[in-house]
């Protein structure tokens, strides 16, 4: 088997978007970067978050009744992005223009999408958590704004390329 590092090596070739995974449970909120979303099936609508078991979401998660949203980031989010994943002892909600929709979980109303999710489905996976939430509602404000991106250890910009018409 490899070591950690060595996968976290592999991996970070692996370019991701980014996202502000939002979380309501026992009458808290909390929010987090992450990378780990994905989409599970168009019908029903249902997507997933892999969560680390050590982290104060995890806990929140965990509650009977918790659920959960997903923001999805434009590349002008990057500051955001850093302070939901670092900030520890400040509001992390400080930063930013939040609502709520269907589930009460916070949502980012400049997010280029958000998914507002009940929790589905949880089962373990080594040291994270998959947590598949079923999409209670969604809106996408900033249809045509390029997204945020972390590869190799850092944010990158989209770069669309044109095609060229047939000759």
């Amino acid at each position: 088997m490899i070591s950690s590092e060595d996968f976290r090596k592999a991996l970070r070739h692996f370019p991701a978007g980014v996202t502000i995974v939002t979380v309501k449970g026992g009458g808290k909120v909390h929010g987090l970067t992450v990378s780990a979303f994905a989409s599970v099936s168009a019908e029903p609508p249902l997507i997933m978050v892999i969560i680390e078991n050590r982290h104060h979401a995890y806990t929140l998660l965990e509650e009977a009744e918790a659920v959960f949203a997903v923001n999805i980031l434009g590349q002008d989010h990057s500051e955001l992005s850093n302070r939901f994943a670092w900030v520890k002892d400040e509001d992390r909600f400080a930063m930013g223009n939040w609502t709520t929709s269907a589930t009460g979980a916070p949502i980012l109303v400049d997010a280029l999408a958000w998914l507002d999710c009940r929790i589905h489905a949880r089962y373990p996976a080594g040291s994270h958590t998959i947590y598949v939430g079923a999409v209670e509602a969604s809106c996408v404000p900033q249809e045509e704004a390029p997204p945020l991106v972390y590869w190799n250890r850092g944010y990158r910009k989209l770069h669309l390329h044109e095609e060229e018409p047939p000759k």
